[in-house]
């Protein structure tokens, strides 16, 4: 297919088809130029604190002053950041960035065996953890190499006398953080109160310099990081934003953000995408308490929500996000898993605002396609972004017909250096032609709106995560009672899909809640098998190889 022929005409009129990719050298050049623009403008809030971009732009240069003036880190260290949803977390991740520290964004909910993986792999030097983690952390520093521990609470960002209010109940109160032992380690507070007097100096970032080093499964195999450039980041936010047509209005959006900022999809677009259109960013910490986010939806008169499809049911089935004022909301964009087109109706008959759904993966920064909020197309993951090229190919490599499904490929500014210190893995998920392979398999309609068909690989994706069979394979096959297993991915009606493992065990004593058990002390919560099947035995090929397909088809006819 000629690319550029076919999509000429494909569009909704006015939509450019490429961008000056050249207008910033670097996610700290965004920031930098967002707060000359909208400096007094409130950029992040979350748990009653709001900071400003002056604020932002403050505060992180104070962060990187520390880091120059009192460790031993130099441009190029890693430094992991473990926190959920707060004002602290943009502060932290462009203050690392600010002293050309490359940011390693690691999940809250990780047991210690996945983040001793990743701050190993990695070869992370320091950490930032919010406080109800740091547990974990203290079980995990000595087996790894991190040298520096920056401990923040929930309230840090507020005034002394509040600060130390909430946090107090929060500990003692709530009871939400667990005892720990951490000597060594410095309080957020006190680091920017002593970057604050410390002197700063700006460090200079090429555009192929590594931001961050996002862990995914990628297309194959364990938990990798995936080598974003500052050229990557910059790229895919200055690529999307076009797709959004007219409905951003600079320094006037106020934007929900309940997924993740470690999650690629609301990182790009919380800290890119708005924060260089000068939005005000609502962070929520814990979007599973739907009746405090309902609450905190109350206070603002929203015009943009980022979500995915397990979240856009549950508040559309809670009676007071029902009962909320929809008016100003204008944009919903979903991303992190397939969107269903009974959530897209039912979110459109409860806020009267339409979802966009669009499509992407880390390896992508994320974005690679997105519906235009003018034609959207349900049942599609929209049109390719701005100078993005996509194909897809059969096994052998050719190129499908147009409708005729086949792995899609992707060639962009956008698509990742490689994975981190994997140089096979890297080569295998790139075409000889430099199109990386996504493994899933989609077609390009006559109409250039592109569906997925299935995906060509086993992974599960649990609300909006990708959870990999290998790995929970690794961790049920280890219970000393089980002899092999396999794991599948199910349709759910909460996560969209579930775990379920089917295994043979060597006593007929093990239970279910034994090998859930097991796991929770093994696993993130979400990859937590659902449900687990005893067999005899498993379906196998002549070689020996567990058939996932075949157990897969099985649960879903």
């Amino acid at each position: 297919m000629d690319f550029e022929t076919f999509y000429q005409d494909k569009f909704p009129a006015g939509t450019p088809r490429t961008v000056d990719l050249d207008k910033y050298q670097s996610m700290v050049d965004v920031l930098e130029q967002a707060v000359k623009k909208f400096a007094d403008r409130p950029a992040f809030s979350a748990v009653g604190v709001t900071i400003s971009y002056r604020d932002l732009d403050t505060q992180s240069r104070n962060f990187a002053a520390w880091i120059q003036n009192n460790t031993n880190l130099k441009p190029g260290d890693r430094i992991a950041v473990q926190m959920p949803n707060l004002t602290q977390y943009p502060i932290v991740v462009y203050g690392a960035m600010r002293a050309g520290l490359i940011v390693v964004n690691t999940n809250p909910l990780y047991t210690t065996r996945e983040m001793e993986h990743q701050f190993n792999d990695s070869g992370a030097k320091a950490l930032v953890v919010l406080a109800n983690m740091a547990e974990n952390a203290e079980k995990v520093l000595p087996h790894t190499g991190i040298e520096h521990v920056i401990v923040t609470e929930i309230a840090d960002m507020h005034s002394p006398l509040k600060r130390k209010l909430m946090n107090a109940v929060v500990k003692h109160v709530k009871k939400m953080v667990p005892a720990y032992n951490l000597p060594k380690a410095h309080s957020l507070p006190a680091v920017l109160s002593a970057g604050s007097k410390a002197k700063f100096t700006p460090v200079e970032h090429k555009k192929e310099d590594i931001a961050v080093l996002q862990y995914t499964g990628g297309t194959t195999g364990v938990a990798k990081g995936a080598m974003l450039t500052h050229a990557n980041l910059v790229s895919n936010l200055l690529q999307t934003r076009p797709m959004m047509g007219d409905l951003i209005d600079e320094g006037r959006e106020i934007v929900i953000a309940p997924l993740p900022l470690y999650h690629i999809y609301s990182f790009t677009l919380n800290c890119g995408i708005m924060l260089e259109a000068g939005a005000h960013n609502i962070l929520i910490p814990n979007p599973r308490d739907l009746p405090g986010f309902v609450k905190e939806l109350k206070k603002h008169r929203f015009t943009a929500f980022l979500g995915l499809n397990t979240l856009f049911v549950g508040l559309c089935n809670n009676e007071e996000f029902k009962g909320l004022d929809f008016s100003s909301l204008k944009m919903t964009a979903s991303g992190g898993m397939a969107l269903t087109s009974d959530t897209a109706k039912l979110w459109k008959r409860v806020t009267g605002c339409e979802v966009t759904e669009g499509y992407g993966m880390t390896e992508t920064s994320p974005v690679v396609t997105f519906n235009p909020p003018s034609a959207i197309q349900i049942g599609t993951i929209g049109l390719p972004i701005c100078n993005t090229v996509i194909k897809t190919i059969d096994d052998d490599g050719n190129e499908t017909a147009l409708g005729e499904p086949g792995e899609l490929c992707v060639k962009g500014p956008q698509v990742m250096r490689g994975y981190w210190q994997r140089p096979e893995d890297t080569q295998k998920s790139f075409t000889d032609d430099g199109f990386l392979r996504t493994g899933d398999v989609a077609l390009i309609q006559e109409d250039g709106y592109i569906r997925i068909v299935d995906r060509k690989k086993d992974m599960i994706i649990v609300s909006g995560f990708n959870v990999f069979p290998n790995e929970i394979e690794d961790v049920v096959s280890s219970h000393p009672k089980v002899v092999e297993c396999a794991a599948v991915g199910v349709p759910d009606n909460k996560s969209g899909e579930a775990v379920k493992v089917f295994l043979v065990a060597n006593d007929s004593g093990l239970t279910e809640s034994e090998l859930k058990e097991f796991c929770r002390e093994r696993l993130t919560a979400y990859k937590v098998p659902k449900t687990f099947v005893f067999r005899e035995e498993l379906p196998k090929t002549n070689v020996g190889k567990i058939l996932r397909r075949e157990l897969r088809d099985e649960v879903t006819q």
